[in-house]
């Protein structure tokens, strides 16, 4: 359907998909939002323009978006969606207010950290990220076992639409374009301390780690609250990654938490190598990750309520030649570095020793950042320049997170 004759067709093109209800992804989109005519080849969205499955596209119900002089704008976080079929997406925001001040933060699908209070004073700027979408459906046939609250309450990690939200104090966005994107995928397998987190006070480090990577990779989470590798297994998570998986992308494995409570480690490394060896005979690069700690202080000192399972992952990642990022010990570090009692607010509530919030999320993504450069992998030319050599014994200030 994508279209050379001008913005005539490409409106064209792009009504008719809509109405037909089918995904309108094969035209590139640009979008323009606010009063005021719109840039050439640029289709304006009204504030009141709601989210409907025929049309394609709109805001999301309760948002109380209302229309400023060229942008749109909320007192509280709107999200706007657009039907779109499976893949990686080329997300392009132009953010603020000609004649005041803004400051946007923008999330994508289940509250994937895209791009971190962006300040803007009477001016606009335009910013790209990368966003993957995806469906249950399994290429070939099957479909992932989703629980209930993965068609509910996390039902955005895996409907038929991209879905972006704008918080902030004073979200302002002016236009958005949506294009296709060819670039590498970074998947992520693990547990409720990796996966996209629906909701406040949780966070995970997987769904933080998008704002510290260049627009030139895709970051795809399939993690899940309270998954093993076993029912990982089970619910086909790893055959959906490896059904949309191409030779040279990358798979970052952790998982420990949930393992350890109904397998012993023996049991626990020989399914992790199922996993290695699955992933690599698709062409993928595997990265083991041992578990964080949990918040277990003895005095100052973190003690290990990990067993044996963090040296299971360092034994098959030398036994593998796999890369490992030793989440476990850079998380020792960085809990020692907050104390018993500041450490508290890193995590998702006071007696929740396992689950973070924003920004201990953050702090944890940081670590995984420092894993790939201490690596060297390949990966790192994907970094942001705007990612500093991070040391875990001197996290960032405690703060609310983004």
């Amino acid at each position: 359907m994508k279209s050379t004759r001008g913005m005539g067709a490409w409106c064209w093109c792009l009504t008719a998909a809509a109405c037909c209800g089918q995904p309108i992804a094969e035209v590139p989109l640009r979008l323009a939002f606010g009063r005021g005519s719109a840039a050439a080849g640029f289709t304006v969205v009204a504030p009141d323009q709601i989210y409907e499955v025929d049309r394609g596209l709109g805001f999301e119900p309760g948002g109380k978006v209302v229309a400023g002089n060229g942008f749109c704008t909320s007192e509280q976080p709107f999200y706007f969606s657009v039907k779109l079929p499976e893949g990686n997406y080329r997300v392009t925001v132009t953010l603020g207010d000609p004649a005041g001040e803004a400051t946007t933060t923008v999330k994508a699908e289940l509250r994937r950290l895209m791009l971190e209070k962006v300040a803007t004073k009477n001016e606009t700027v335009r910013r790209t990220f990368i966003v993957n979408v995806r469906t249950p459906q399994i290429a070939g046939g099957g479909e992932v076992r989703l629980k209930d609250r993965e068609r509910t309450a996390e039902a955005r990690a895996w409907d038929d639409r991209l879905t972006l939200e704008f918080s902030g104090q004073r979200p302002c966005l002016v236009r958005l374009e949506i294009e296709k994107a060819n670039v590498p995928t970074l998947y992520l397998l693990g547990d409720s301390t990796v996966c996209d987190q629906p909701a406040e006070p949780f966070a995970s480090w997987g769904q933080m780690l998008t704002r510290f990577l260049k627009p030139e990779i895709a970051v795809a989470n399939h993690a899940e609250s309270g998954e093993s590798l076993r029912s990982s297994l089970g619910a086909k998570r790893l055959d959906k990654v490896l059904s949309t998986m191409k030779a040279g992308d990358w798979l970052f494995i952790q998982y420990g938490h949930n393992d350890m409570k109904a397998a012993d480690a023996a049991a626990y490394k020989a399914d992790l190598k199922r996993f290695v060896v699955a992933a690599r005979e698709k062409g993928g690069q595997v990265v083991l990750i041992t578990p964080m700690h949990r918040r277990t202080f003895a005095g100052g000192t973190i003690t290990n309520s990990h067993r044996d399972f963090p040296d299971a992952v360092r034994a098959l990642a030398t036994e593998e030649k796999a890369p490992l990022i030793d989440l476990h010990a850079m998380s020792k570090v960085l809990y020692e570095a907050w104390g018993p009692e500041k450490s508290i607010l890193a995590f998702s509530t006071p007696r929740d020793g396992t689950h973070h919030n924003n920004y201990g999320s953050y702090e944890l993504a940081k670590c995984i950042i420092e894993g790939i450069r201490q690596n060297k992998l390949d990966l790192a030319r994907f970094i942001g320049d705007d990612a500093p050599v991070f040391d875990p014994g001197h996290p960032d200030p405690l703060s609310p997170g983004p």
